[in-house]
């Protein structure tokens, strides 16, 4: 808070001349990631309150005129913001749309991994639970801060190269973390289709999601649960891991007819507080790698 209230205000000259543009984010572990970027040279706001889950995210009224009113507006992309493209286009906004996972290639929904146990290619746009995928939103958004004020240049180059050091520290961190499980227990079943790309880098393998879905507000069916039942058991996966603000109920369903413990709170869509458990996104990967190792090793 008080880093905040000594940052520039958007719309202020600057040393060099330019102006500083007003820049919002839509989530906010990525409003997290923009502001290591960005540094002191200028303030992001987040467009979503801690806490909400982006996939079921409706824009209010207010909601569409911070849009409007931004010069600078960046985004996760790869389909995750599937309301994004409408209100662009109601909002009459001139906004300039950096998209941090532009680049990227979606992984496949492997067999096994979906609910229903079928193959299928479905664009997966977690691409931040990796954090070398963050690495590359880094240089995304360093080139889009850098086009929308150009006196900035060089200090949102040296500020992303420093967080990039991070993040690949980071990195080096949770394979340190991950050893610690026995490779045969590096199972994972989730709610939804969220931590495919975690699992890639890192070794673990998806036994399944009780939603058959990259968003949160797909339902499953009578077979697909059974069908998990059966793939828990014959797997012998040891726990469900489920997101904050995630429904219980069909886990717990689950859990009960096959015998696995089930862990909530991880925080895979947003930061807490300041104060809290995972204020920002390095504390956020921190926290949930914690959560994991605690249940399977």
């Amino acid at each position: 808070m008080l880093l905040s209230a000594c940052l520039p205000r958007a719309g202020t000259p600057t040393p060099e001349g330019g102006i500083i543009p007003k820049v919002l984010v839509v989530e906010t572990f990525l409003a997290d990631i923009a502001q290591n970027v960005a540094g002191d040279r200028l303030k992001v706001d987040s467009l979503l309150p801690i806490g909400l889950d982006p996939h079921s995210y409706e824009p209010t009224p207010q909601d569409i005129a911070k849009i409007a009113d931004s010069q600078v507006l960046i985004v996760n992309g790869a389909g995750f913001e599937t309301w994004l493209a409408r209100i662009l286009a109601n909002a009459g906004t001139q906004s300039q749309v950096i998209e941090a996972a532009a680049g990227l290639q979606s992984r496949k929904i492997y067999e096994g991994e979906a609910a229903d146990g079928q193959p299928r290619e479905q664009g997966d746009p977690h691409f931040w639970l990796d954090p070398n995928n963050v690495i590359h939103y880094v240089d995304n958004i360093r080139d889009g801060l850098a086009q929308a004020d150009p006196p900035g240049k060089n200090i949102y180059e040296k500020n992303a190269e420093s967080y990039k050091t991070r993040l690949s520290e980071l990195d080096a961190w949770i394979t340190t973390q991950v050893e610690q499980i026995p490779p045969e227990r590096r199972l994972l079943v989730t709610n939804h289709e969220s931590l495919g790309y975690f699992a890639d880098r890192y070794g673990f393998k998806i036994v399944g999601t009780i939603l058959p879905s990259v968003s949160t507000g797909a339902s499953p069916s009578a077979q697909e649960l059974a069908q998990l039942v059966d793939h828990i058991k014959a797997t012998g996966a040891p726990a469900i891991f489920l997101e904050t603000g995630s429904s219980t109920q069909l886990a717990r369903q689950v859990a009960q007819e096959t015998g696995v413990k089930v862990v909530t709170e991880l925080y895979s869509h947003s930061v807490t507080a300041p104060g809290g458990e995972a204020p920002t996104y390095i504390d956020m990967m921190k926290f949930d790698v914690n959560r994991i190792v605690t249940a399977l090793k």
